[in-house]
C-alpha cells in the first residue's frame, strides 16, 4: 500500500557525555505504512527472496478480545505494501507475531493464541510457514513443548546453525519464569535451560555474535522492572546477567558491529511512553538514545539492516489511531 503521507520530524536525542547533538542529523523521514484495522500494532520485519515482509496484529484494540489476527505484508521496495495473507483462529485472540527464516528456506510466523477474561485463561504458541517463494502461508498450527503446560508464550525465535532458539515465558503462581527452548522444525520445542532472572521476566529476543555466544534481551514486569541482558555460551545452560538502566517493552536488538548493539524498545517516562533506539556496548550500557515520533500505545519494533541502513518498523498512537510506521536510518548516523 502506498503510504498516505510522509512525516519529516525532528529526532530528539538523549546523549550520554561525550556525544554531541551536532554530530548527528536532525531530521528523519518516517512513513505510515498500514492503518486498515481499528488497532494496528506489534510489527516484525524480515527480508526474504528480495522482498520485505512485515507481520502485524490487527484488532479492535490493544487488549485481547478475540478480535486479533495476524496480517502479513510484502514489499519489494519498502514503499508499496500489499497484503499476502491473514492468519486467524476462531473464537481466539491471535497476539503479536515474530518472523524468521527456517533452514529449509521458508518464512516462519511464530505467534501466541489465547482467551482472555480478566486475565489469560488459555495461552499457547502457534506457527505458520510460507512456501519457498513466500507467496502462500499455511494455517496456524499449535507448537509443542516438552514442558509442563501453563500459560505459555514463545515470544520470538532466532535460528543459529540450523537450530531455532526461543524464550518461552510462563505465568505461574508465585511469579513468571523464562526458559530457553530449541527446535529443528519450528513446531516441536525442547527445553534447554531456565534463565536466572526474577521480576516477572517475559518478552525476550535472542541474537548470536560471530563466535556463537547467545545474547538475550529480556523485559521484566515486577520489582524495579529494569530490563536484563543475559549471555551464555553453547550449550546455553550457564548464564550471566546484567541489569540495564531502562525498562523495556517489546524489546528487539541487532549487532551493529562486533562492539555495538542497536536496541529498539518502548521507553517509559513520566510524560508518556515513546519508541526509542538505544545504542549500547555489549554490556547494555547506553551510549546514545534516539526518540522516534511516537506516544501512548507504541513500540514493538522490527529491525533489518539493509543497504547500509537500519530499517525500523514500529507502531504508535501519536496520531490518535494506532498505526504502523517505517523509518530508514543510515548506519553512519547511528555510528556517530
Amino acid at each position: 500500500m502506498k503510504a498516505s503521507f510522509l512525516l519529516l520530524i525532528v529526532i530528539f536525542l538523549q546523549l550520554t557525555p561525550g556525544f554531541s547533538n551536532e554530530s548527528l542529523k536532525d531530521s528523519l523521514e518516517v512513513e505510515k505504512i498500514w492503518d486498515k484495522a481499528p488497532h494496528n500494532a506489534f510489527p516484525d520485519m524480515i527480508r526474504f527472496k528480495g522482498s520485505f515482509y512485515i507481520a502485524l496484529r490487527e484488532g479492535n484494540n490493544h487488549m485481547p478480545d478475540k478480535s486479533g489476527s495476524i496480517r502479513i505484508l510484502k514489499s519489494k521496495n519498502g514503499e508499496d505494501w500489499q497484503s499476502v495473507t491473514l492468519l486467524e483462529e476462531d473464537d481466539r485472540d491471535v497476539r503479536e507475531a515474530r518472523l524468521s527464516i527456517t533452514p529449509e528456506g521458508r518464512i516462519m510466523v511464530l505467534t501466541a493464541v489465547g482467551v482472555y477474561e480478566g486475565g489469560y485463561k488459555i495461552l499457547y504458541p502457534m506457527v505458520s510457514f510460507s512456501d519457498t517463494k513466500g507467496e502462500n502461508f499455511s494455517s496456524l498450527q499449535k507448537a509443542t513443548m516438552d514442558m509442563e503446560p501453563s500459560l505459555d508464550w514463545i515470544w520470538s525465535l532466532t535460528w543459529h546453525k540450523d537450530v531455532g532458539y526461543g524464550i518461552v515465558y510462563q505465568n505461574k503462581v508465585g511469579g513468571w519464569e523464562v526458559h530457553l527452548l530449541k527446535t529443528t522444525d519450528g513446531i516441536n520445542f525442547k527445553h534447554v535451560s531456565q534463565l536466572p532472572i526474577d521480576g516477572n521476566p517475559n518478552e525476550s529476543t535472542i541474537r548470536f555474535d560471530k563466535e556463537g555466544k547467545m545474547y538475550v534481551l529480556v523485559r521484566r514486569e515486577a520489582g524495579d522492572k529494569m530490563g536484563v541482558l543475559a549471555k551464555s555460551d553453547a550449550p546455553y545452560k550457564d548464564w550471566t546477567t546484567k541489569k540495564l538502566t531502562k525498562q523495556l517493552g517489546g524489546p528487539n536488538f541487532l549487532f551493529l558491529d562486533k562492539n555495538t548493539l542497536v536496541m529498539g524498545s518502548r521507553d517509559y517516562r513520566k510524560t508518556g511512553a515513546k519508541t526509542v533506539i538505544h545504542m549500547t556496548d555489549l554490556e547494555g550500557n547506553i551510549n546514545k538514545t534516539m526518540d522516534l515520533p511516537s506516544a501512548g500505545d507504541t513500540s514493538y519494533p522490527g529491525m533489518v539492516i539493509y543497504k547500509k541502513k537500519l530499517w525500523f518498523v514500529y507502531y504508535s498512537s501519536h496520531e490518535e489511531k494506532t498505526s504502523i510506521y517505517l523509518t530508514k536510518i543510515p548506519l553512519k548516523e547511528l555510528n556517530q
